[in-house]
């Protein structure tokens, strides 16, 4: 039972991470119709700048744990301004192009910034300290240990999850962008700079993926290779909810978690086929994912 019990919570923190990451993935499609093959870059580039922020604290004397929770606001948003740069300099131009022109494009973009971010930090591991306060673990019921950091990862991705329905479903931002999904030639007659919210669509999703980045560094080691490593995972959690569905990437997130789990206790050999069989299963049920709609 404490094997199951740890388990079950070890996917959970899974589940937050692949909805932090997915949950950007899947707004970017919904609003712009652009699978962002580069959406794995901006989460790597987030767990490498807050890897050189906690560093850079000993060279200008603040203490690293002051500096782990300065760089897990600064990364995201250097994330952002990031993903902000390559809407307006890249994508803008391709909407109304071929889809597989904009597939193209991103994937250029991938190895560009793969490639980028190998010139800056290289090819070595690097890891992030935890501050003291996330340290140790907490008891679960049956005596169950469970990591400290682990239950703040979960709280995060609950705190991105409330703030993003809260965005769109209680905001006039968040009923553009809803508008930008379904109609965006109307919202355009109606006056609004759909450019500009694209822009700032995009800006967003990067946001999420550098905050998923940022928070995933004291969990595992550094490396390139991790924007490729997340890519996978994120696009089938977005496949499985419902591409342009932000709610379907929290159940597509949840269910790759479980069947993760499910994978590690029952067979530990076959465990990376676990997700596809989620996917295979959902995709055969409804075609267009759990909560995403069928294309016209």
């Amino acid at each position: 039972m404490h094997g199951l019990t740890t388990s079950l919570f070890s996917g959970l923190t899974t589940a937050s991470l692949l909805f932090l990451v997915a949950s950007g993935l899947t707004l970017i499609f919904g609003a712009l119709r652009i699978i962002n093959v580069a959406h794995g870059s901006l989460y790597m580039y987030g767990a490498f700048l807050v890897s050189s922020l906690v560093a850079a604290s000993a060279g200008i004397n603040v203490p690293a744990s002051w500096m782990f929770w300065l760089a897990l606001i600064v990364a995201p948003l250097l994330v952002a301004v990031l993903g902000g740069l390559m809407e307006v300099l890249v994508l803008r131009w391709l909407y109304r192009r071929n889809h597989l022109l904009q597939l193209l494009a991103t994937f250029a973009l991938f190895y560009i910034l793969a490639g980028t971010g190998l010139l800056i930090w290289g090819g070595q591991y690097r890891s992030v300290p935890l501050p003291p306060v996330l340290q140790g673990h907490f008891m679960l019921t049956g005596g169950a240990a469970f990591p400290i950091y682990d239950g703040f990862v979960m709280a995060v991705a609950l705190a991105v999850g409330l703030s993003m329905w809260w965005l769109l479903q209680r905001t006039q931002l968040g009923w553009r962008i809803r508008a930008a999904i379904e109609d965006p030639e109307m919202l355009a007659a109606t006056g609004t700079n759909v450019r500009a919210l694209f822009t700032g669509v995009f800006t967003l999703g990067a946001l999420l993926a550098g905050i998923a980045g940022a928070i995933v560094g004291p969990t595992q080691s550094i490396t390139p290779g991790l924007d490729a490593q997340i890519l996978v995972s994120a696009f089938i959690v977005a496949v499985i909810g419902g591409l342009g569905s932000v709610a379907g990437a929290a159940l597509g997130a949840l269910i790759i978690g479980l069947f993760e789990t499910a994978g590690v206790l029952w067979a530990p050999n076959f465990e990376s086929a676990f997700i596809y069989v989620a996917m295979i299963l959902v995709l055969a049920i409804r075609p267009w994912g759990l909560l995403g709609v069928a294309e016209s």
